[in-house]
């Protein structure tokens, strides 16, 4: 046991000591201090025996731990009853006796049979519902204490697993879905992904960590997993010496959405590809050694050393080699891509010879078993049995001959699933919404049909690149921050009843144009979104200049105006932030 965690231990088992021989009233834990308390006390990763106990003895045996902490650590965390957070108390809805899981999928890898178990037990526990997440995972819902270890040893059976896709841990590490396929990548990253994963997850040295820590590795010249919001992200980069080129990656750290958007910053280094574990490492445990960030839960992610505490980048890169025992060497100039829409749905080329790729548009994530084992049966009929998931809740077939790709088109296509999509149906994400999240304010999964359904009717010619980002709360689990068009749930009472809304930011974008979707003051309620936003595409449509995008024409215009764009008239601007309640960190996919 390190110093620092032994540290930690001492000080706890004496807080614990101090408060058993009090003769007075016992002092209130805050919030950070029984969380820490908690995580010292029992690492969840070596407890599988009790989840078995859990199921035989029934969810009342459950105890309070486990059901608000530790279960968190296996993926597992408990469904809300539809009514979001404000049908709770402070800001946290009411729960189900069911639970939301989520099973890992690192670099969003996986194959026919693994596709074909998750199929049958959404299909046998899960209430016929799987969703796609924005970390390449997929989330099953419904699932009773009685069955949890069932649905867990499937997945262990068939090498999958659920562990550390929540709680204060590494999350599912994420890379290009194209990683070793795309024609234009300098270098396939997905073994990092996996030495990552390895060292990581299921590490008693890198269980309890001050809260979530998200990782993306990618040699993608696309950026298409979003280095930017990204705790750790490493993104390709290309050195000459001696007129030799050297393929390895710069580094970016401390980005994140949620209520106080950060992006990652570029530290001043060259990481050669036997460095990037190491690095990994030690930037884990610069994050699980930093105290200040155990002291309040709001405020414990990785960027708020940027934030709160003062750190820079310079000061980063220096306890980073302070880590490692050795300088990394400066970094190089990279080219960042340049409003490239990152989607990977279609037909397209990959680097093999005669072998392409077919992506399809999942709507909003959500997908059936039905359309589980169609996407299974292509890919092992015209493919290799080889599938990916991309952070946009879209599957994509690898490795199909030339001479199948309008095959697995067709067969796509009949299951519900879109190879040709509207620029709407391509370009929406939603998070999971008050359907099943306890920190909804909206219902997102139906509100994102219909809204794609409307747009497609209304506004058939529209055919420019969209992203269109839902999300049920201010944290920000659908993205809306780096979306063209952000909507962030709210409520409003209309006519003396409270009703879903949404308040709209524009103009978010990454890569080369980084930055967050403008707050433009204007809100509406649920039902009026398309009246707002077809009366903002047709302004676009009407006065953008030759060449011009969404996000040129969106930056070149006040928020006065995009609020005119949006309403129909002038109207002075609503408060953000006006939601009832205030909303706990969230848990995004």
């Amino acid at each position: 046991m390190g110093f620092l965690l032994l540290h930690r231990w001492l000080k706890t088992k004496r807080l614990r000591e101090e408060m058993n021989t009090q003769t007075t009233t016992p002092v209130k834990e805050t919030k950070a201090q029984r969380a820490e308390r908690l995580k010292l006390e029992k690492n969840p990763w070596e407890c599988f025996e009790e989840i078995r106990q859990f199921a035989s003895q029934g969810l009342t045996a459950v105890p309070d731990a486990w059901i608000k902490t530790y279960f968190r650590w296996w993926g597992v965390y408990t469904q809300g009853d539809g009514g979001g957070a404000v049908g709770g108390v402070g800001g946290e809805g009411r729960a189900m006796p069911y639970f939301m899981l989520r099973i890992r999928l690192s670099n969003g890898f996986l194959n026919a049979a693994q596709l074909r178990t998750i199929a049958g037990l959404t299909e046998k526990y899960a209430g016929g519902i799987a969703d796609i997440t924005v970390r390449q995972n997929i989330q099953l819902h419904w699932i009773t204490i009685k069955d949890l270890p069932e649905v867990l040893q499937a997945l262990f059976d068939c090498g999958l697993t659920s562990m550390a896709t929540c709680g204060d841990v590494t999350r599912n590490v994420t890379g290009c879905p194209l990683a070793g396929l795309e024609a234009h990548e300098l270098c396939d990253a997905s073994p990092l992904v996996d030495e990552v994963t390895q060292l990581l997850v299921d590490n008693p040295e890198f269980y309890n960590l001050p809260r979530k820590f998200k990782i993306s590795i990618s040699g993608c010249q696309d950026w298409c997993s979003y280095p930017e919001i990204n705790d750790l992200a490493f993104t390709p980069a290309v050195r000459e010496q001696a007129g030799k080129k050297e393929a390895g990656f710069s580094i970016r750290v401390g980005g994140g959405l949620s209520t106080e958007p950060h992006l990652a910053v570029r530290l001043n280094a060259f990481v050669r590809w036997e460095q990037v574990v190491p690095v990994s490492k030690a930037v884990a445990e610069i994050f699980r050694d930093a105290e200040a960030l155990r002291e309040n839960r709001e405020r414990a992610r990785l960027k708020y050393l940027f934030l709160q505490h003062g750190w820079t980048a310079d000061t980063f890169l220096q306890e980073l080699e302070r880590k490692l025992g050795y300088k990394l060497e400066p970094g190089v100039p990279e080219q960042q891509p340049d409003d490239v829409f990152r989607d990977h749905v279609g037909v397209h080329r990959q680097k093999q010879a005669g072998l392409f790729y077919v992506g399809a548009a999942v709507l909003r994530g959500r997908i059936t078993p039905l359309q589980l084992r169609a996407a299974a049966d292509l890919a092992e009929r015209y493919g290799n049995g080889e599938l990916r998931t991309t952070n946009t809740q879209n599957l994509v077939i690898v490795n199909v001959p030339r001479e199948s790709t309008a095959a697995v088109t067709l067969g796509l296509e009949t299951a519900g699933l879109h190879v040709a999509a509207s620029a709407f149906w391509r370009g929406a994400v939603a998070c999971t919404g008050s359907e099943f999240c306890k920190l909804a304010i909206t219902e997102t999964k139906g509100f994102t049909r219909w809204l794609v359904e409307e747009l497609e009717e209304r506004i058939p010619e529209f055919d420019q690149q969209l992203k269109l980002n839902v999300t049920g709360c201010p944290n920000s689990c659908g993205q809306h921050r780096i979306a063209d068009i952000g909507l962030e749930g709210k409520k409003l009472k209309i006519d003396g009843r409270i009703q879903d809304a949404y308040y709209f930011c524009l103009g978010g974008a990454v890569g080369e144009h980084a930055a967050f979707g403008r707050p433009v003051g204007y809100r509406c309620a649920a039902s009026e979104v398309p009246d707002a936003i077809e009366r903002l595409l047709r302004s676009y449509l009407d006065e953008r200049r030759r060449g011009e995008n969404l996000r040129q024409f969106f930056a070149r215009h006040s928020e006065t105006a995009l609020r005119s764009f949006l309403a129909g008239q002038d109207l002075p601007p609503v408060l953000r932030d006006s939601s009832p309640g205030r909303i706990p960190h969230g848990v995004e996919g």
